[in-house]
């Protein structure tokens, strides 16, 4: 059964813009955390010579991707994937040249982060492969939007393990994983793009 996301609509051609500037010409992109699969179908429809790989550690999310891919015309978007980034098990998919993972980050525990960066650097599968992140941010030295506060805050009422994470404890993390941030895309709702890049 296919699920919504209004804000789907409403973010996936600035991301996909930015997507066209980091990722690779070619390969498999992994999509960590695809929620209902709306960014899965239109992304894979945007970049045709790249292999779409959405996963999910949710049934019911991945019943939705499934739905919206048998509409989707393309042949480059492959079969849901179980995958949840907290668990200890090895990952469904040994290899990728990119990681998506689209607001997640704040809306799971730091567990979930920690095995995002641990699996993208056994499956990037060359230097420079880049795990590319969305969604709200706190940064040293960047006034945080009233909006973004009053979210923190509604995440954090319904578990205390959620919440918006800072960035620079992103990139603490991705610097005991071999990668390193290598730019940094304002959107709109004060949403950014992180980029981070094995070395």
């Amino acid at each position: 059964m296919k699920q919504h996301a209004p804000a789907t609509e409403r973010n996936r051609a600035p991301i996909a813009e930015v997507l066209a500037s980091e990722l690779p010409a070619s390969g498999t992109v992994l999509e960590i955390a695809a929620g209902t699969g709306e960014h899965a179908v239109f992304f894979a429809g945007q970049f045709p010579a790249l292999q779409w790989q959405p996963t999910d550690p949710s049934p019911e999310a991945l019943e939705s991707i499934a739905a919206y891919r048998a509409d989707y015309p393309g042949d480059n978007l492959a079969v849901p994937l179980l995958l949840d980034a907290a668990a200890p098990e090895a990952w469904p998919v040994a290899q990728a040249a990119a990681l998506v993972c689209i607001n997640m980050v704040h809306i799971s525990p730091w567990e979930a982060t920690l095995g995002l960066f641990r699996g993208a650097a056994q499956v990037l599968s060359f230097s420079g492969a880049p795990l590319i992140l969305y969604g709200p941010y706190i940064e040293q030295g960047v006034e945080t939007a009233p909006s973004n506060l009053d979210f923190d805050a509604s995440l954090k009422a319904r578990n205390p393990l959620w919440g918006l994470r800072e960035v620079e404890a992103l990139d603490a993390l991705a610097a005991t994983h071999g990668m390193r941030r290598t730019a940094r895309h304002a959107l709109p709702a004060n949403n950014i793009m992180l980029v981070y890049r094995k070395i």
